[in-house]
Order: C-alpha cells, then sequence, then structure tokens
C-alpha cells in the first residue's frame, strides 16, 4: 500500500527508478576501438580485424548494434527480460574480439607429479604422460597454439585470438586428470590453489 501511495505521488520518480533498473551498467557503455582495428558492422554481426587476425559475434535478435564516433554500441530492442540479460553479455564479447586480434589470449597449465611430463606430437596433437597406463593424446583445434616448456617438459601453454576457443582447449587439458587433494598432482592452472587434504595417519 505503501508502494502504491508513493508513485501516485510522485509518478516520475518511479518511472526513473525503472529505466535505472532497466540500464545495464556494462551494456551501456561504448566500446572504443583501438588503433590498428578495423571494425565493420553488418546487420547483428560484428567484425574485428587487427594484427592478429579477424573475428566476428552475431547478437541475438533482441539487440541491435551500430558503429559511432565513441565506438560500437549496444542497444536492446524492447524491455524484454532477455534483451537487458544478454545486452552486457553482448558488449563484453565485443571488447573480447578487440582484446583478441590485438593482444590475444593464454592459459599456462602446470603438470606435477613423478614422471609427469608432456610433448607435443606433430603440430595438432598434445601427448600427456600423466600417471596412466597409457599416454593421453589431445587434438589441437584450428585457431589455437599450444606450446610444450619447462626444464621438465612440465609447463603448457595455450594461446589464440578466440578467448572462449583457448579456455575451452586449457579446461579439456586440465580434465584428462585434475589435481587431487593428498599430493596435489594432476594438471592444474598455473597459480591455481589446490585445495589439500591429510592423508590417513597409521
Amino acid at each position: 500500500m505503501l508502494l502504491d501511495a508513493f508513485e501516485r505521488e510522485h509518478p516520475g520518480v518511479e518511472l526513473r527508478i525503472g529505466l535505472e533498473r532497466a540500464m545495464s551498467r556494462i551494456g551501456k557503455k561504448p566500446v572504443p576501438v583501438p588503433s590498428g582495428v578495423t571494425p565493420t558492422v553488418s546487420d547483428r554481426t560484428v567484425k574485428m580485424k587487427g594484427p592478429k587476425g579477424e573475428l566476428s559475434f552475431t547478437l541475438p535478435e533482441e539487440l541491435k548494434v551500430e558503429k559511432t564516433d565513441a565506438g560500437i554500441e549496444v542497444t536492446p530492442i524492447g524491455d524484454s527480460k532477455r534483451a537487458r540479460a544478454m545486452w552486457g553479455m553482448s558488449r563484453t564479447q565485443i571488447a573480447n574480439l578487440i582484446q583478441g586480434v590485438t593482444q590475444g589470449y593464454s592459459h599456462t597449465l602446470e603438470i606435477q607429479g613423478v614422471g609427469f611430463r608432456a610433448s607435443m606430437k606433430g603440430k595438432d596433437q598434445l601427448q600427456m604422460q600423466i600417471g596412466f597406463s597409457h599416454d593421453i593424446l589431445h587434438t589441437i583445434p584450428a585457431g589455437v597454439d599450444v606450446k610444450v616448456g619447462g626444464a621438465k617438459q612440465e609447463i603448457i601453454t595455450v594461446s589464440g585470438i578466440d578467448k572462449q576457443a583457448v579456455g575451452q582447449v586449457a579446461a579439456e587439458i586440465r580434465s584428462y586428470r585434475p589435481p587431487e587433494p593428498y599430493q596435489g598432482k594432476g594438471v592444474r592452472y598455473q597459480g591455481e590453489y589446490v585445495f589439500r587434504k591429510e592423508g590417513k595417519k597409521k
């Protein structure tokens, strides 16, 4: 009842609050385009071409995109819940395109365990010896680069311009043997904290 009375006495205030709730703090910011990057906007598809390559992203149909002097601007079509949900995400995806074609993305993994190591078998296969009776072979998709280094061949670096693809490959490599909590053996992200447990005492 108090809310209804407030809305009757202050309709403008209620409307302003509603608009502020509908605005996405991330989505409403234009994505600046740095020098060296060529953006192309066609309907709902955004393409970015830079020093490291070319990437594209197609926005959901609830959004529209345009190129302005401030950069790439994304705005929702209507006030649906899905449009508001996709707004900030789509703006972030476009920003990721720019970082991908200018700086790229990388994940570094560490293999821990006695005799555990990795090597490249050809250009598109990662071979790992991580405590199983057989070697693990992982095929590297196009657009992703994997390198093995370290004194014991225990460092794996996954890099590329597509953030999703780089993250997916790194996660798949880690999933073959995630670090176990007793001795910490397995594959982990560099700098990852592994919760350790105390083993059974005799």
